[in-house]
């Protein structure tokens, strides 16, 4: 098979679909690897890298969206990018496709096979190729609302960790999944007042054996999310239902009971966010304030640490990248249950079922597709 990566258009996005040692895996397997030049130097990979890996080095995307089989991508393809795709196609990467109806419709029209990390599933219900963005996402979200607390940067002018005789900074996290217990190990790190709330006892059994009292935990309803919104520093929405959009957890209401100055981290914003009053923002201009609230929202977080998130993903995407080129989609589908729950659109019918519910589509089931 034919398979091409191209460089990353959405905005301040470093990572690649494949690295290096990727592209080497897919040759000595018999495929060709198309790679787009200087794709890979956010990650600091130059095009003499791939082309020692045995890829070849193409002028330009519209060159490799023409002639590979398979795109593999890290962001969802933006409009100029969807305008290319077609018929028979594979996209491999990212699609968040809930809160994003006109990426949905391009697809749809393309008739493209789209196969979403995100959606791929492992045992027990783990999603492998979201958990490695996730766990960046987490980390990261401590260290972007921390930076936001500052007062320079719109925030209340306050150290998470504290320092002898001034009390430390309130961190919330609503959700206590894989982001969640990250940005909750990050901050209990820097000495932050860290409280998890989530719905599921185990969840919140595990979490509490884990931080031996270090963290708190607590059962998210309605009057302990707000009591606990309105008297933090910093609050990290970390909720994720797979495929679908994110619950408005945090209404504008909630803000007012807020103090000045303090710090919403959105990290379901590629989800449609947790927060009533969210956007997608860039790194570019990460932050906005609402009601005297920062709001950080970027939406391609883990792009800002595009080397270590490019490699983390690469180690769990490869294999199934392998799998799709070696047997085709279809074959690849039909060998892997966990795989298929990948498959969000094909040959214009949506065939993922949160997304056709949330955005209003006639839900193809999988079995007729492999059928």
């Amino acid at each position: 098979m034919r398979v091409g990566t191209v460089t990353e258009i959405k905005n301040h996005e470093y990572r690649v679909g494949l690295t290096p040692e990727s592209a080497r895996e897919l040759v000595a397997h018999g495929h060709e690897v198309w790679v787009q030049t200087g794709a890979g130097l956010g990650i600091g990979a130059a095009d003499s890298a791939y082309e020692a890996a045995g890829a070849v080095i193409k002028p330009d995307a519209a060159t490799i969206f023409a002639g590979a089989e398979m795109i593999v991508k890290v962001k969802e393809p933006q409009a100029v990018e969807r305008a290319q795709l077609r018929e028979g196609q594979v996209l491999y990467t990212y699609l968040h496709l809930a809160p994003d109806p006109e990426q949905t419709a391009d697809l749809v029209k393309s008739g493209v096979t789209a196969i979403a990390y995100e959606t791929v599933t492992g045992a027990g219900n783990a999603l492998p190729l979201l958990k490695p963005m996730s766990q960046v996402a987490g980390r990261m979200a401590i260290q972007a609302g921390a930076t936001a607390l500052e007062k320079a940067h719109g925030g209340r002018g306050v150290l998470l960790g504290g320092v002898p005789g001034v009390a430390p900074g309130k961190v919330v996290v609503i959700g206590g999944g894989v982001v969640g217990f990250n940005a909750a190990q990050m901050a209990v790190g820097l000495g932050a007042d860290v409280t998890i709330l989530d719905r599921d006892p185990a969840v919140l059994e595990r979490l509490d054996a884990h931080f031996e009292g270090r963290a708190r935990t607590l059962y998210s309803g309605r009057a302990t999310l707000a009591e606990q919104v309105a008297d933090a520093d910093l609050v990290i929405g970390a909720v994720l239902i797979p495929g679908a959009a994110a619950p408005k957890l945090v209404t504008r209401a909630m803000l007012s009971t807020m103090r000045p100055g303090a710090v919403l981290v959105d990290v379901a914003i590629d989800q449609g966010g947790c927060f009533e009053t969210s956007h997608a923002t860039t790194h570019a201009e990460p932050t906005f304030v609402v009601d005297g609230v920062v709001h950080y929202c970027v939406a391609n977080m883990p792009g800002g640490v595009a080397r270590t998130s490019t490699y983390a993903f690469n180690n769990v995407t490869l294999p199934y990248a392998l799998r799709i080129a070696d047997l085709g989609w279809k074959a690849a589908l039909k060998a892997d249950a966990h795989l298929a729950n990948g498959l969000n659109v094909h040959a214009g019918k949506v065939t993922y079922e949160a997304v056709a519910t949330e955005l209003g589509y006639a839900y193809t089931p999988l079995a007729d597709v492999l059928a």
